[in-house]
């Protein structure tokens, strides 16, 4: 069962903001109330700050400051499977620009400030429109009002052959650099693979983008389940900030770097 982090967040934010200004505005000027003539000054026992405002009063700021970076400006991911390869291996830990796209509500994910649109050739982060939760990394191959086709190991986007060159045999893979848009990128080709279920022709939607794994013949992306709808949008790969592969290996950081 997938834990719904971004949601998670907010409700501890709010609970520990909420107790924190209750006590700002009732609970403390409570305990400072006078004591009536005759009656020990000393403090009670009660008069004490309560250890949920307490906890409250210290953890509310770093959640909040933690709610703001990963809503509004860079979020952490972990990549989990290789339809990235040869672009990202499983274990990449990568950075993910949060406002390339403009700024969105956290857990409703609702655009309130538009800054630019996802492009041909972007890796994006979005959430997977089967479920709306799961997030999912691909490269943006189809932007509103593209035609899409592809047909025996080559993409064509409004009719025109993406180019690719050559790189390298790798055994079961061949490597091949693409140009897609102003991007130029590494994709895999599994050898002697043909009608392998991906191959067709799309039009992409107003407000929708068409995304497809580097890793072409390994890859759950548009050909099987469609366009990405623009409030499923969580934002632009950037860069690559470690290399963790399991809890059995240690870290490393021969991978930093910024995303092609």
């Amino acid at each position: 069962m997938d834990i719904n982090f971004p949601l998670v967040l907010v409700i501890l934010t709010f609970i520990t903001g909420l107790i924190w200004l209750l006590d700002i505005l009732v609970l403390r000027k409570r305990r400072r109330a006078p004591e009536p003539q005759g009656v020990s000054t000393e403090e009670p026992e009660d008069a004490k700050e309560p250890y949920l405002v307490e906890l409250s009063r210290s953890f509310f700021p770093v959640l909040a400051i933690v709610l703001v970076l990963r809503s509004f400006l860079v979020e952490p991911f972990q990549i989990p499977s290789g339809s990235m390869l040869p672009t990202l291996e499983v274990g990449d830990f990568i950075l993910v620009n949060k406002f390339a796209y403009g700024l969105r509500l956290p857990v409703a994910g609702t655009k309130f400030l538009s800054v630019d649109d996802p492009q041909r050739g972007d890796v994006m982060v979005f959430r997977y429109p089967e479920d709306g939760v799961t997030n999912y990394i691909k490269r943006v191959v189809g932007i509103p009002g593209d035609r899409v086709r592809y047909q025996d190991h080559q993409l064509f986007v409004n009719g025109e052959m993406v180019e690719t060159d050559f790189v390298a045999r790798l055994p079961p893979v061949e490597m091949l650099r693409e140009q897609l848009g102003e991007t130029e990128h590494l994709i895999f080709h599994t050898m002697g693979r043909t009608g392998n279920g991906g191959e067709g022709e799309w039009t992409v939607g107003e407000g929708e983008y068409f995304v497809m794994g580097d890793n072409r013949d390994n890859s759950n992306d548009s050909r099987y389940w469609g366009t990405v709808p623009d409030e499923m949008v969580v934002g632009k790969a950037f860069a690559i900030w470690m290399h963790w592969q399991s809890l059995t290996s240690l870290p490393s950081f021969d991978r930093v770097g910024g995303i092609d």
